[in-house]
């Protein structure tokens, strides 16, 4: 199981069950893509964002994998995709520490997914005491 953590703490999945989240492979290979449900993106934190801009009006969530709090590949992968104009809901997914939580934020990450153990390690409130601070990109992209 995983938790989901916001601005407003720890939340349910709010990607509808009935979604369908794709390996970025579907998108750039053309695979038949199913219309009528919300779509994901799983995609790798080497990816060139600029080759799913097409599928961008379509994905209602894109999920970044941290292998590691030590790799900031993912923190440059959102922001590529909020630069581009992706508007929908970023979630970075696996090690993201709550000391690198605003930082997430800041980059456009909407919410982290985390282990239920580490959701024991580090309780809602923790994530809830990170103050969040606007930063120019968000009042930008929010026009």
């Amino acid at each position: 199981m995983t938790q989901i953590v916001t601005r407003d703490g720890f939340v349910a999945d709010s990607f509808p069950r009935h979604g369908v989240i794709l390996d970025l492979d579907a998108y750039w290979t053309g695979q038949d893509l199913p219309i009528d449900v919300p779509l994901g993106v799983r995609l790798p934190v080497d990816a060139d964002p600029e080759r799913l801009r097409p599928w961008f009006g379509k994905i209602s969530l894109a999920i970044i994998p941290f292998a590691s709090s030590a790799d900031g590949r993912g923190f440059s992968l959102a922001r590529r995709l909020r630069q581009l104009g992706y508007r929908g809901r970023i979630r970075a997914e696996g090690h993201v520490l709550v000391d690198q939580f605003r930082a997430a934020l800041r980059v456009g990450v909407d919410e982290i997914a985390i282990s239920d153990a580490q959701a024991l390690r580090n309780p809602e409130a923790q994530w809830l005491a990170v103050r969040h601070v606007e930063g120019y990109q968000n009042r930008l992209f929010a026009a």
